[in-house]
């Protein structure tokens, strides 16, 4: 390799760590930055959407997330009314890789997620932009009895 190659080479790898580092990834994306972001191993966390004896809320009601970490988030509802996972602004702050419902595959942009007494969806995505998002369920009257939550995603450190 000639000198004039090798130091080619170099500058593309320190103008590739700096788009890294600029981009919000950190030292700590830098090794996700060579993986697919479908390769990134998941992190499943469960959330019902209501209680079997029909009380009003999430649980858990405050998650907390990284950017560039891949989750599954298992949206269930074991009560007896449909209910829906609302937050708008936090699924424009991540790439939603795909929702799972039954044998349906669902892709693209999710805002809202409606859930059918007994029903499960699996959502797959990556935060992107950190900050505090709120979820509630938008069916009228259950955000003000306290169907509410609140979703962080954090830079990673």
């Amino acid at each position: 390799m000639q000198l004039r190659d090798l130091l080619s080479c170099l500058k593309l790898t320190v103008v590739t760590l700096g788009l890294i580092v600029w981009a919000g990834l950190g030292w700590a994306g830098l090794a996700r930055a060579a993986v697919a972001p479908t390769q990134i191993p998941v992190e499943t966390i469960t959330v019902h959407l209501g209680t079997q004896t029909g009380e009003l809320r999430f649980e858990p009601d405050h998650l907390e997330f990284a950017t560039g970490q891949r989750y599954k988030l298992v949206l269930d509802n074991p009560s007896n009314q449909k209910h829906y996972f609302t937050a708008k602004d936090f699924a424009d702050a991540v790439w939603s890789q795909k929702v799972e419902a039954g044998n349906v595959e669902i892709k693209g942009a999710i805002h809202e997620l409606e859930l059918k007494p007994g029903a499960q969806a699996d959502w797959v995505l990556i935060p992107q932009k950190p900050g505090r998002y709120e979820l509630h369920c938008s069916i009228a009257g259950h955000a003000e009895a306290g169907m509410v939550g609140q979703l962080d995603i954090k830079a990673p450190v």
